[in-house]
């Protein structure tokens, strides 16, 4: 068994074309000699969004806090603290903060997608 805090892990920039505003903390995973699942924390800062984007695995999210939307597809949806969302494989999705505080989420994929590809959707760049 392995605790710690969340705080205690890197709080880094998310790097990939379409992103803006948008941290991310590896809070479990792979290097922890999790078998199975890795568990991020995204903080999007007001404003902030992931790019619109779509990968052949799923992922949950589970809201923290602040106001925040997903795009499925084309369509908007509010997220607020305490809602689930599955993204299913290769559905095309974005989060966004769309209110005044930071937009903080769960996010958990299986470990074999770390280094699976990520496409960017024309809009947001290119392919990854």
């Amino acid at each position: 068994m392995r605790i710690k805090r969340n705080t205690e892990v890197p709080l880094n920039d998310v790097t990939m074309e379409g992103a803006a505003g948008c941290k991310v903390r590896w809070l479990v995973g792979e290097a922890d000699s999790a078998p199975n699942f890795a568990m991020r924390q995204f903080e999007l800062e007001p404003g902030g969004h992931t790019p619109r984007h779509f990968h052949p695995y799923e992922h949950e999210i589970f809201v923290l806090e602040g106001e925040g939307s997903i795009f499925d597809g084309q369509q908007e949806q509010p997220l607020r603290p305490g809602d689930v969302v599955l993204v299913s494989p290769d559905d095309v999705h974005q989060f966004r903060n769309v209110g005044g505080t930071p937009f903080k989420m769960l996010c958990l994929i299986p470990n074999s997608a770390a280094d699976k590809k990520v496409t960017v959707v024309p809009e947001c760049g290119i392919e990854r």
